[in-house]
């Protein structure tokens, strides 16, 4: 199959000519419209042995033809672009198409035939951005705004761009049973949720963050498919394997018979979103639950493919809680060779244990453990092949010859928040000097920050987990979604577990869309102007800094619980970053005096050596060359 970007001729707008472009992807799956205007229907359902396609509307269905393989095709000029069409296979039962580009009536209803080469892109000179500058925004569609729609979520890149955030990371859009959902439950991973709008409005969103300088990171899932809308395995049982367990049951089949038209399913659906929707890299949920023991695993070639498609930077990010290092490494001039970044739950849990004093559940393997702290702060990594007494195995590789730039530090994302019984977020369970403290120390880090939406004011609203599934599905989800709780002492107690908010439940939805009208509240608007000023301090100073910063580039000094002196050292200009940070209740002395080179005094000011609580300082100075 190929893929496409189009360039036509320039058309002349009123001060200048305007370059328009067509980007398209052309898989092996699903509906394209071809050159000649006719339809190519294409579908994988090796346990069907006759297959038709259903022209709604027009009250036709036609035959597909069965080719090797499993594979059913048909090319006719009886459909459009706009034609709804479902495939009939089987004992007659019809389904949407796994590659749907888009869903109009939900993931049972019938999928829409769309020519994506009616777009005309205005974003051609978008050349992306270096992942040295990055500074990421988390954010959810449908609650990061009143109206839940990519349209709506445009009027919002300009303030985005103000606060000092140069790339938005979006959590998963792919098509989902019902009307709001976190996103990882998709299971048509084609098509952009109609909830959020049309296809067209997801790429007006992405070319108005590229018009304003803003790289635009999806969320993608290849680890399950959610529980409800999933026909696959009705007409091509293959897309699971019983070899593998994963948290959702059968592993997805990257390994066993016929594994190989899966791989392409998922790897031409990365291709997908990077190439069609112009898209400047993808952040890949849970890689440890793919399970691939073949000669060589899926996320090995899907980087490869990708990388080898990308005409522009493309930043591939993973959520993989085994710790992974090799997963990051580098060429010899310091590129990514397969992946970029990986979200660093380690730095979110050293800093969260150390503000807040959590010792529940895998907090407790970092509770008091400035030795974690500082090892998460200078390497990446806290768990670097010891045994995490949380699951009672050992954890993660050694680290520190990655740059900082190879990890994504925050201390709040949808999963730290959500996961929590009533969604609260940082600011509700920690003190708000520990917050500054730890907010001024994964700010400016020389690993990439990201921010989650709202935290910038302090907002005050939880973000539970929420979602619209029908009958007993949804009955599941909510009784699950307390049992989950139930070991937990606050909840031992059967009424207090009925307290956690309703998953299913729409207010449960409501309460997490952001309001807006409170980062202009008094309070809210000093945090907001604290992240300002912070984020102007990381452009002007770390930015430059971190962009030559390699492996080993780092080391620590514990003084005490909470306690620690970090240097980073950047041999191209002989400079040196330096953390100071005291992330306890109580002073501790042996940090570095304080001097003019200091960027950054968060907290009460030092006395000579002594630092008092919740304070942090970093400085930028020169080496001493003797």
């Amino acid at each position: 199959m190929n893929t496409t970007t189009l360039q036509s001729t320039y058309a002349q707008g009123e001060d200048k000519p305007v370059s328009l472009v067509q980007r398209a992807h052309f898989g092996p799956h699903g509906a394209h419209i071809q050159s000649d205007g006719r339809v190519r229907f294409s579908l994988w359902a090796p346990a069907s042995t006759s297959t038709f396609v259903e022209l709604q509307g027009l009250g036709l269905t036609l035959p597909m033809h069965r080719k090797a393989n499993g594979w059913h095709e048909l090319t006719t000029d009886q459909a459009k672009a706009g034609a709804l069409y479902k495939f009939k296979v089987l004992d007659g039962e019809s389904v949407p198409d796994p590659a749907s580009r888009f869903q109009p009536q939900d993931v049972h209803g019938p999928s829409e035939v769309m020519d994506p080469c009616t777009f005309a892109w205005e974003d051609d000179e978008w050349r992306g951005r270096p992942w040295s500058e990055a500074v990421l925004y988390e954010l959810h569609v449908g609650t990061f705004t009143t109206e839940g729609t990519f349209l709506a979520a445009i009027e919002k890149l300009d303030y985005l761009v103000d606060l000092g955030i140069t790339g938005i990371e979006i959590m998963p859009v792919a098509d989902f049973a019902g009307r709001r959902n976190w996103g990882y439950d998709g299971v048509l991973l084609y098509a952009p949720d109609s909830t959020y709008g049309l296809p067209d409005d997801f790429k007006r969103l992405i070319e108005a963050a590229h018009l304003r300088g803003l790289m635009v990171i999806l969320d993608v899932v290849y680890n399950h498919f959610g529980p409800d809308g999933n026909f696959l395995p009705k007409y091509a049982p293959q897309i699971f394997t019983d070899h593998h367990k994963t948290p959702w049951g059968d592993a997805v089949n990257y390994d066993s018979e016929q594994s190989e038209v899966v791989r392409e399913f998922i790897i031409h659906n990365a291709l997908y979103w990077i190439e069609e929707f112009n898209l400047d890299g993808l952040r890949l949920d849970a890689v440890h639950a793919i399970k691939d023991d073949g000669p060589k695993h899926l996320l090995d070639e899907l980087a490869e493919r990708v990388r080898e498609s990308a005409t522009r930077p493309v930043h591939l990010i993973l959520e993989n809680e085994s710790n992974q290092a090799s997963r990051l490494t580098r060429n010899e001039i310091g590129e990514p060779k397969t992946y970029t970044a990986q979200w660093n739950d380690d730095m979110h849990h050293v800093l969260h244990t150390a503000a807040t004093l959590e010792t529940k559940g895998y907090y407790g393997d970092y509770k008091d453990d400035a030795e974690k702290l500082g090892r998460a702060l200078a390497q990446g990594f806290a768990f670097q092949g010891e045994v995490m007494e949380c699951i009672g195995s050992e954890r993660g590789e050694p680290s520190a010859f990655l740059p900082p730039s190879a990890f994504v530090a925050f201390m709040q994302n949808h999963d730290q928040i959500g996961n929590r019984a009533f969604g609260e977020r940082i600011n509700a369970i920690a003190s708000p000097e520990a917050v500054h403290a730890v907010a001024a120390v994964y700010l400016l880090l020389p690993q990439v920050p990201m921010l989650f939406m709202g935290e910038e004011w302090g907002s005050s609203q939880p973000f539970p987990f929420f979602c619209d599934f029908e009958g007993e599905l949804g009955d599941l989800v909510r009784k699950g979604r307390r049992e989950e709780f139930a070991s937990f002492p606050e909840f031992q107690d059967p009424e207090q577990r009925e307290r956690i908010p309703d998953p299913q439940a729409e207010e449960t939805f409501l309460a997490g869309k952001l309001d807006w009208a409170q980062a202009k509240e008094e309070v809210h608007a000093e945090w907001l102007a604290w992240y300002r000023r912070i984020l102007r301090v990381r452009r002007k100073e770390i930015i430059p800094f971190a962009s030559h910063l390699g492996g080993h580039a780092a080391a620590y000094e514990v003084l005490a619980t909470g306690a620690v002196v970090v240097r980073f050292s950047n041999t191209e200009d002989d400079m040196q970053l330096v953390l100071a940070a005291n992330l306890s209740d109580t002073s501790n002395e042996g940090f570095p005096e304080p001097g003019e080179s200091s960027v950054w005094q968060e907290g009460p000011e030092p006395e000579g050596r002594r630092m008092r609580p919740w304070s942090v300082r970093w400085s930028l100075l020169q080496q001493d060359k003797r």
